[in-house]
């Protein structure tokens, strides 16, 4: 039996048996795994009970609000900081870095106030000022502890009880938060026009030193000032860049339509350009190595020249220019066996992709089922955004000890405010601070915290797993009516991407959620991992690196092996309506009987589709880039003035690749689908008129397959 006719039958060389009661995707149909379906019902509305149940004990107010050392927050209308919206820091010099005070760990005391300072003043100097009016005190008591009316405290235990802070320098909010108001004049970094300040200690300091403890916070405000520009060129350019993604859903659709005339031009094409290329690379090798001959040194062996930084040396041997002549021989000879041995294969794949181009000319709302896709992915990732936010802010305050000088045994120890500064800590570890650290609890709910974050973590994996399967499975049930439908195209149901959708989700979300069920363990544990690995970073354990280095690159071929058996699964689940197991098996040992075509298929489709994305995305972008470059003198008049010409050009590359990408992956689940029937047709029918063919007449004339005369009457192609 030839390798042919074995790719038409079964292992074993007996025909595939013929079922005469299947008629193609829509008849015969029943609800399909059940029990995963009850069972994943179950699971989205257990899911929403923890939605319920996190926001009931959580607070998203604790992400936005800033808080202060106590725990309470700037701004929270009912509470004593309606009005101060702002937080103050008592000393900004022990703050390291911006990342240290957005994190709230800034290890000075942190307070609410209605507004920034805007002035310089000391706690000293203050004092002194007291006897003589008594504004001073006013006006520096709203950055002091609430309560504290008591300016002729010594400084000393004002300092030591933190009941004011020793220096109040010039701020402005940002991020709700009082940091120092740079400014550059005649390149000279001041803070209200000053280069220095007294610290309230008796030290006269540069604001330098302002700038280096708040590092960074200038590259933040930059950054503002930036994304103000941005915001700018978005407001200026919004319409052309709407007019760019058009001209690319528009090139995306021909493209797609006109693959049925230029795929196999296309495919032939670049071919035969990489056969030449590489014919006059073996050329170029040998005349430079005929040119090298008598040359001194140019028959030094390179192993006697060892290795060298400059790789010019190895061009000047010829024993280097005979290596890269004979590989690219045997490169040569390869590309020209697979062409001649793989010539059918490659003339079935192309007519396959003619024919998914076809299969789209008549169901052109397909293109557009992606968006429902998009949206159910929008709906999943909000919805657990919004669970994990509230779970993590759920609890009381927790207040750890934050050690500023050296070493300090009870760092990050849980402590209580209202009795630390009269703890031993404040003596064992001077200056060390009773901060407010995160949200937490002793309860069961907030012990089990960090199971229900992995609940919902596996939860949101399952359901978008599932949305991406509903779609397989839906676009797989259109265009199998396609392929399925003897009479193109009026034996297709009147709305077959609609009648797709409900039996997708009438008979088989069971079948789809088990397959998503089995996709989402193995993305898990892939994530537990990744969580490992990154814990693991700083041991010293060779042995653990390696196991767990090798587990998770297991776990990656294992995830990209289920996404592949489960993509043609759900392909023979929308064809004959079964389980998911059985549709599995099947798609597996079918593709395996035809794995040579399977392979040729595959490579010839992701090398048309690559090619159309490089020709679209790179099309588009150049013509966005002469565009808001002003290079194209006709309508030069008609670009929009921009800060900066790369924000729209590069918002039109990566839009314009998302909707290539979004049409193409239809047509790629179109071919896969018309492959997975083309092979079915095959095993099930022999051209009689009981058991017609139902693939195209090329198709048939490639594998020299023909219907009977009376059926080729009554087919229409």
């Amino acid at each position: 039996m030839t390798r042919e006719v074995e790719d038409y039958y079964g292992k074993h060389g007996e025909p595939r048996k013929f079922d005469p009661t299947f008629k193609g995707p829509i008849h015969n149909r029943h609800c399909t795994d059940v029990l995963c379906c009850v069972l994943f019902i179950v699971v989205i509305l257990g899911y929403i009970a923890l939605g319920v149940i996190a926001w009931v004990h959580g607070d998203p107010k604790k992400v936005v609000y800033p808080t202060d050392s106590r725990g309470q927050f700037c701004g929270q209308k009912g509470s004593v900081n309606e009005n101060k919206t702002i937080l103050f820091y008592f000393n900004i010099l022990k703050c390291a870095s911006p990342v240290v005070l957005t994190s709230l760990q800034c290890p000075t005391k942190q307070l609410c106030v209605e507004k920034c300072p805007n002035r310089f003043a000391t706690y000293i100097d203050m004092k002194s000022f007291f006897g003589v009016n008594g504004t001073y005190w006013e006006y520096y008591r709203q950055f002091c502890q609430p309560g504290f009316n008591n300016p002729r405290k010594s400084a000393v235990q004002v300092m030591r009880d933190e009941d004011c802070p020793s220096m109040i320098i010039p701020s402005r909010p940002f991020l709700r938060r009082c940091f120092p108001d740079f400014t550059t004049k005649n390149g000279i970094l001041t803070v209200a026009n000053k280069t220095t300040f007294r610290d309230g200690h008796g030290k006269t300091r540069n604001v330098t030193d302002l700038r280096d403890a708040a590092k960074g916070i200038n590259y933040v405000l930059d950054a503002r000032e930036v994304g103000m520009k941005i915001f700018e060129d978005y407001t200026n350019s919004w319409y052309w860049i709407l007019i760019g993604l058009v001209i690319t859903m528009v090139v995306s659709l021909l493209f797609i339509l006109l693959l049925r005339f230029t795929a196999g031009i296309l495919f032939w094409f670049v071919i035969f350009a990489v056969i030449g290329v590489i014919g006059y690379g073996i050329w170029h090798c040998y005349w430079e190595y005929s040119s090298l001959k008598g040359k001194p040194g140019s028959d030094i062996p390179i192993y006697d020249i060892g290795f060298q930084t400059d790789l010019r040396v190895y061009l000047q041997l010829r024993q280097t220019w005979l290596a890269f002549m004979i590989l690219l021989c045997i490169l040569e000879l390869i590309i020209i066996l697979m062409l001649i041995f793989l010539r059918k294969r490659i003339c079935i794949a192309i007519a396959l992709l003619r024919e998914g181009s076809k299969a789209i000319g008549y169901i052109m709302s397909t293109l557009f089922y992606p968006i429902i896709t998009f949206l159910l992915l929008a709906i999943c990732i909000c919805y657990w955004a919004v669970t994990a936010i509230f779970l993590s802010t759920s609890g009381e305050a927790v207040y750890k000890v934050l050690a500023t000088q050296g070493q300090c045994k009870y760092a990050n120890t849980t402590c209580n405010p209202e009795i630390f500064n009269t703890s031993n800590i404040t003596k064992l570890c001077p200056g060390a601070q009773c901060a407010f650290a995160f949200y937490g609890g002793e309860t069961v709910y907030h012990k089990y915290i960090f199971i229900l974050q992995l609940c919902n973590l596996f939860v949101f994996l399952w359901l978008v797993n599932f949305a991406i399967a509903l779609g397989q499975c839906t676009l797989a049930g259109a265009f199998a009516s396609y392929y399925w439908a003897f009479k193109k195209p009026s034996d297709m149901p009147s709305f077959p991407l609609l009648a797709s959708f409900g039996r997708a989700l009438r008979y088989h979300t069971g079948s789809l959620a088990f397959g998503s069920l089995i996709l989402a363990l193995v993305q898990l544990v892939r994530i537990i991992l990744e969580y490992l690995d990154n814990k693991l970073k700083g041991a010293q354990n060779k042995f653990a690196k390696f196991l767990l280095c090798c587990l998770k690159c297991c776990f990656w071929c294992l995830e990209k092996f289920i996404k592949f058996l489960n993509r043609n699964a759900y392909i023979m689940i929308a064809i004959y309506g079964k389980n998911f197991c059985t549709s599995a098996k099947e798609a597996f040992f079918l593709l395996m009987r035809n794995v040579v075509r399977v392979a040729v298929l595959d490579k010839v489709t992701d090398f048309l589709l690559f090619l159309g994305k490089l020709l679209i995305v790179g099309g588009v972008g150049v013509l966005a880039f002469f565009f808001f470059t002003r290079r194209i003198t006709i309508i030069a008049e008609e670009a929009p003035s921009l800060n900066y010409y790369w924000v729209p050009l590069a918002t039109v590359i990566f839009g314009s690749y998302l909707i290539a990408h979004g049409f193409f992956s239809v047509y790629a689940m179109c071919v896969d689908t018309l492959f997975l029937c083309f092979l079915e047709d095959l095993e099930r029918n022999d051209g009689s008129e009981e058991r017609p063919y139902f693939m195209s007449k090329t198709l048939m004339k490639i594998l020299n397959k023909r219907n009977r005369e009376g059926e080729e009457m009554k087919q229409s192609r």
